[in-house]
């Protein structure tokens, strides 16, 4: 066995719950489980019998062996698997001396957790069990199998074991839990090892294309949010755009994906984003408490926001507005777990992350919008309908702050907003010193066709509105996300001859000295920098 393999020898009397307790971690844990019947059955040439007769067989090989037979026995079952497992499970023994000969040859790995139960609710369980058991129905009956005097002294086991639990006190689940914290199957300590990529102005930062060139660095990766956030990913110039899954998704095809509790879902962008990147169950996780969009929610929104704040009318804030509403919700809400086509998928976000923790796995957190359209901090009411900031993000992911360790703000050299439907530019909030796409090319020398062309927004094809960069509104983002790094992007849109700047010394000395203003207003380094479309425009300044 690997140095890392933990073994758990799991006692108690009958219908204490061991076989519960076993199944328990096999199926959260990927637990490797031995029962010492099916051991005891190949010490006697697969020859069976009753209750009683593999007892008194075995009580013989006790006498014979001073309990070493089952050791024996694990070691050997050990040496028919293709590699050591996380963790083995021998359920059950049922006398110190067998405990004693596992720890003695296989020393502080293993774990010896005893289950009890009074009498009168083990002799409840056994009956019930004996009414259900139709291929032996001449099965002993409680008192006569508890007559055993092995069965009689299993109890005395409790006195060496590293956990006693009483299982009429602890349901199977608290059982389960309190295991795999004495085996450290969730880690010995709280790591930082979650990163959130959040944006800093009003969205469209360039975030997408930043959480794709980082995503192979990541064991998992998180999206929160919903379909009304486009974000655009440039592989190998053509773009994809990433409205429900992380950006990443591609290019870290061995990362684990993850849509957590506070997702919403588009059934339809959802399903068409699966099938593009070829996702199976075991790859990708929904949340069972992930909210559905309905169409309704999206004729709401087309109805109402699109023209008074300029909303992408994709439902997610009605949706959401449902969800707030509970059972008084009209139509009534349905989560991913109400939907029979999501169900090979579903799982819970903490197993997929605790299981993630647990490894020293890392986990990168891709927030939507920016701080700007924070339902809370933003200029309401034109704001989107949650939370931007990282805050925000991991309590939808359902992840403690604590475990953050790099808080990465995106900002562009020159913020947008999105346009009005009708082309105007007054309902979709203000801005800063607002400038024109004209402007911008004659700054940088960039093709102004280039410009109207690429400066679409990803969902809704709107042309964006330009403004001279937030000093005031990077400040308020800091303050909000406290970043260990920033990330700044477009900067091309400074000059064009930056786009082909291999190392930072070869950027312009006017974005040298916009960096170091960021740098102090942000409290934080400019980490990465993007000059262009796609992962090769991409600067990686970064100490870790």
């Amino acid at each position: 066995m690997s140095a890392g393999a933990r073994v758990l020898v799991i006692s108690g009397p009958m219908g204490a719950g061991k076989t519960t307790l076993a199944q328990g971690l096999v199926e959260r844990h990927g637990a490797l489980r031995v029962s010492t019947r099916e051991l005891l059955l190949a010490r006697l040439g697969g020859r069976g019998g009753d209750r009683r007769s593999l007892q008194e067989a075995g009580a013989a090989l006790d006498r014979e062996t001073d309990g070493r037979w089952v050791a024996d026995s694990v070691k050997e079952f050990l040496g028919r698997q293709d590699g050591p497992p996380r963790l083995l499970i021998v359920d059950s023994v049922r006398v110190a001396s067998q405990v004693e000969a596992l720890r003695k040859a296989l020393g502080s790995r293993v774990m010896h957790v005893h289950l009890s139960a009074p009498e009168q609710e083990l002799e409840a369980r056994y009956n019930q069990r004996r009414s259900h058991a139709v291929s032996d129905p001449e099965r002993a009956s409680f008192d006569e199998a508890r007559a055993d005097t092995t069965e009689r002294g299993v109890e005395g086991l409790a006195n060496a074991a590293d956990l006693v639990l009483n299982t009429q006190r602890h349901p199977p689940e608290a059982v389960r839990i309190q295991t795999a914290c004495l085996l450290g199957l969730y880690g010995r300590d709280v790591e930082r090892l979650v990163d959130v990529l959040v944006g800093g102005q009003y969205g469209s930062e360039g975030k997408g294309q930043i959480a794709s060139f980082l995503a192979p660095e990541y064991s998992v990766l998180v999206r929160v949010g919903g379909p009304n956030a486009g974000h655009r990913v440039y592989e190998e110039e053509v773009p994809y755009t990433f409205h429900q899954l992380p950006s990443g998704t591609r290019a870290a095809p061995r990362a684990r994906v993850v849509l957590g509790p506070g997702a919403t879902l588009s059934l339809t962008a959802l399903h068409q984003e699966i099938a593009d990147c070829r996702l199976e169950p075991g790859r990708l996780f929904i949340d069972s408490q992930a909210l559905v969009i309905e169409s309704s929610d999206v004729t709401f929104e087309e109805g109402s926001l699109r023209n008074q704040i300029a909303s992408t009318a994709r439902g997610v804030g009605a949706a959401t507005a449902r969800k707030v509403l509970r059972t008084a919700a009209h139509p009534p809400v349905r989560l991913a777990k109400d939907l029979e086509e999501l169900k090979p998928f579903l799982a819970p976000t903490r197993e997929v992350l605790e299981d993630t923790y647990a490894r020293g796995g890392r986990i990168l957190v891709e927030g939507t919008q920016g701080a700007g359209l924070s339902l809370h901090h933003g200029d309401y009411p034109y704001v989107t309908s949650r939370d931007t900031t990282a805050s925000g993000c991991l309590a939808e992911a359902g992840i403690a702050p604590g475990r953050v360790r790099k808080t990465l703000l995106v900002c562009r050299t020159y913020p947008i907003r999105v346009q009005n439907p009708d082309g105007g530019n007054g309902t979709s909030g203000p801005m800063v010193g607002e400038l024109s796409w004209e402007e911008i090319a004659r700054r940088s020398g960039l093709p102004l066709d280039e410009l109207l062309k690429q400066e679409r927004t990803s969902t809704t094809n709107r042309q964006r509105r330009v403004s001279e960069f937030d000093w005031v509104l990077l400040r308020k983002a800091a303050l909000l996300n406290a970043p260990t790094d920033v990330v700044l992007s477009f900067v091309d849109y400074l000059a064009a001859s930056n786009r082909s700047a291999r190392r930072f010394a070869q950027l312009t000395p006017e974005a040298h000295r916009l960096i170091e203003g960021i740098e102090r207003a942000a409290q934080a380094p400019v980490s990465l920098l993007s000059t262009g479309w796609g992962s090769r425009y991409i600067l990686d300044r970064r100490v870790w």
